[in-house]
């Protein structure tokens, strides 16, 4: 039987550019699975192994990859930092029961490590902490310690010192054990002496000392009072603390080092032995109804329980489609005939494999708190649960934003329009939130996604993967419509054509709804003139119209729909005749409701070297964008602003140019505000022009 104490399920994420890969590198190489250290800027390491991940020098998609530290096995997951790509790191965080926060030594807490942050507190997932790259210029260790605690309001635990900075660091101390670690210039990881605290660092050291002990012993009232009493607690107990403390994210382990020096990777090896969860330690998996409600049941990891499983992930390559499923509970063995409770369709299990990156080994049974790759499943798509068709059960979904940014694509050649719709089924397979329609007007082909680097790696996907050579049109923002004001108003559906009509007949209010709320519907009949049967149908009416606008045919947001009164008639009433009459009462109030384009606005965060700030502000401003903060660092300042997606295109060319290229910038959807009016009037009148000129073609 597994012995799920000695599992490790762990994430590695990071903003762009912290490390997260290279310090994946050096724990496969640390750990024995790999032989040879692979650089990213080489573009030779294991798990970035797509042709546009080696090419960039980014991670695109998460790659998983097991290893064994101290007898203990770890499913590793090195996720994505770039924001285009964060839906990798929801779904992974999501699985996992632990993970490895990385933060760059001097970029410190930058936007993409807050976003991260977030979706691990959302998914309650214990953390350690990894500042990496402490050789580099301007690097400080006590600085980012520092923004943890302030921009993340996270508590920092911390476990190491670093020994020297820039190219003076050589090593680490451990706080816990006061013993020094000293690597040499060889650069192996495995040259290094453990010694005395240095005495320049004595007294720093005791008072980090301090502060971790009288932290860890909070965990445990008994060992806090014979604390107080002046008794000194056990290296032991002290871990257990830790490990309590850990698991409950009342704090996270904080350690520092340099991955591509191979300073410091053991430590934070030894904390995740140490200090973050097994499997069947952390909070199981709610259980949910079909809606998505919880129903107070849950999916407790432990393999004599029945199957049960989420699929996190499909990819497709040479060898066919792949779904990667974390098991929570239960044994699955080749054969086995499992539940898709989502479609209500059983399937067989033909092949399971365990990933190493982007190479398989096959196996025939995995279990509860692993984590595998089921080869060639039909229907299963991201967050689909897999059961025992004797206990079927629904484990909580996975919510997944909505794209912001389009792109009208068409193929070059005639013959390409099959193989692209096959090629788009699959990455939208792959991919919840790339999303693909077709324009009812003009027939295109519209992509969806979250930004123009998402956009630009599925076109080259596309071409290199798939074959198919495309022609894109200039990207598209995602407007949406909403209302303004309160109308109330009534509508009546009457028709009669021989035999028996249609009738419905509603009075009602339409008014804002709260942001964000998309749809509310409620009723305030009294009496009998519209019967409850159908509610349903005029609710539906309604929600369907929300789909386009009265101004420009864009998505309306935040409607709130009051049924006040109305009337029916005995025969020709029916559910059709309201769904119908509510459908046209949308088109006629909502031209009432002081109907409004909002617009996507983007929370931006812009590095700039010092003596450019001005220029990079006044760029800004000349987007409509609204300054929020700004932040010196040790090279340069950070500036955060809230800037509409419309201004922002093609920005990094801007700002490059202006900075000589050493500004950055990354940004996120953040909420809809209004339009100005002349932005307004002029997508408006845009949009009607081109669905015009689609309509002559």
């Amino acid at each position: 039987m597994t012995d799920l104490s000695l599992y490790r399920n762990i994430g590695i994420f990071a903003h762009v550019d912290a490390g997260k890969t290279t310090t994946t590198e050096r724990i496969l190489k640390l750990t024995g699975r790999i032989h040879k250290t692979g650089e990213v800027h080489d573009g030779e390491s294991t798990t970035d192994f797509m042709e546009q991940e080696a090419e960039r020098g980014i991670t695109i998609q998460s790659a998983a990859v097991s290893c064994f530290w101290k007898g203990h096995r770890f499913n590793v997951i090195d996720t994505p930092g770039h924001v285009d790509f964060t839906v990798e790191v929801y779904r992974s965080l999501k699985v996992l029961d632990g993970g490895i926060g990385v933060f760059c030594g001097s970029g410190g807490v930058e936007p993409q490590s807050e976003t991260n942050w977030r979706y691990a507190n959302d998914s309650k997932v214990s953390r350690v902490i990894f500042v990496n790259k402490l050789d580099r210029m301007g690097a400080d260790f006590y600085r980012v310690v520092g923004q943890i605690k302030k921009v993340l309001a996270a508590n920092p635990l911390v476990m190491t010192l670093p020994i020297g900075i820039e190219d003076e660091f050589c090593g680490v101390v451990d706080v816990l054990e006061r013993k020094a670690y000293i690597w040499d210039d060889t650069g192996l990881p495995e040259n290094y002496k453990i010694e005395d605290v240095p005495a320049d660092m004595v007294d720093k050291v005791e008072q980090y000392r301090e502060q971790l002990v009288e932290t860890a012993v909070e965990q445990d009232d008994d060992l806090m009072m014979a604390y107080m009493d002046g008794e000194e607690p056990s290296i032991e107990d002290l871990k257990r603390c830790i490990r309590k403390g850990t698991r409950d994210l009342a704090f996270f382990p904080t350690f520092c080092g340099s991955a591509f020096k191979n300073k410091g990777v053991q430590n934070v090896l030894d904390a995740v032995v140490d200090y973050l969860p097994a499997p069947n330690e952390v909070n199981p998996q709610p259980l949910t109804d079909e809606e998505g409600n919880p129903i107070g049941k849950f999916a407790k990891v432990d393999a004599a329980e029945p199957f049960r499983a989420l699929a996190f992930k499909i990819m497709d390559d040479r060898f066919g489609a792949l779904t990667f499923v974390r098991v929570y509970s239960g044994v699955l063995n080749k054969g086995d005939s499992i539940l898709n409770s989502f479609t209500g369709k059983t399937e067989r299990i033909g092949r399971m494999v365990e990933m190493q990156a982007n190479e398989r080994l096959e196996i025939s049974s995995a279990t509860a708190g692993d984590i595998i790759a089921i080869v060639g499943m039909k229907n299963v798509q991201t967050g689909h649960t897999l059961c025992d068709p004797k206990h079927p059960c629904t484990l909580e979904a996975m919510v997944f934003p909505e794209p912001v940014i389009s792109i009208a694509v068409a193929p070059k050649d005639k013959g390409g329009s099959e193989k692209m719709g096959i090629a788009i089924g699959k990455m939208v397979a792959e991919d919840p939130t790339f999303r693909v329609e077709t324009d009812i007007d003009s027939g295109e082909t519209i992509l969806k996604g979250m930004g123009e680097l998402h956009l630009d790696i599925k076109v080259d996907i596309l071409k290199r993967t798939y074959g198919v050579d495309l022609i894109v049109g200039e990207p598209q923002v995602a407007y949406r419509e909403t209302i303004t004001k309160e109308v109330e108003d009534s509508y009546t559906h009457k028709k009669q054509s021989g035999g028996s009509g249609q009738y419905g007949k509603i009075d009602y209010k339409i008014r804002p709804g709260e942001a964000n709320s998309g749809f509310a519907f409620k009723s305030s009949v009294v009496g009998g003139n519209v019967p409850k049967e159908f509610f349903p149908a005029i609710e539906k009416g309604f929600k369907g119209m929300m789909n386009s606008g009265t101004l420009a045919g864009f998505p309306v947001l935040d409607v709130e729909v009051e049924l006040m009164d109305g009337g029916f008639h005995a025969v020709d009433s029916s559910a059709i005749a309201f769904e119908i009459a509510a459908k046209g009462a949308f088109r006629q109030s909502i031209p009432k409701a002081g109907p409004q384009l909002i617009e996507p606005i983007m929370k931006v965060d812009v590095f700039s070297p010092d003596d450019h700030v001005g220029d990079v502000i006044g760029d800004l401003n000349r987007r409509r964008g609204m300054i929020k903060d700004q932040e010196a660092g040790v090279t340069g300042v950070r500036i955060k602003a809230d800037v509409p997606l419309a201004e922002m295109f093609g920005y990094i060319g801007t700002l490059r140019t202006m900075t000589s290229g050493r500004g950055q910038f990354s940004m996120e959807f953040s909420h809809y505000m209004p339009c100005p009016n002349n932005v307004s009037e002029k997508v408006i009148a845009d949009t009607k022009a081109r669905k015009a000129a689609e309509a002559k073609k």
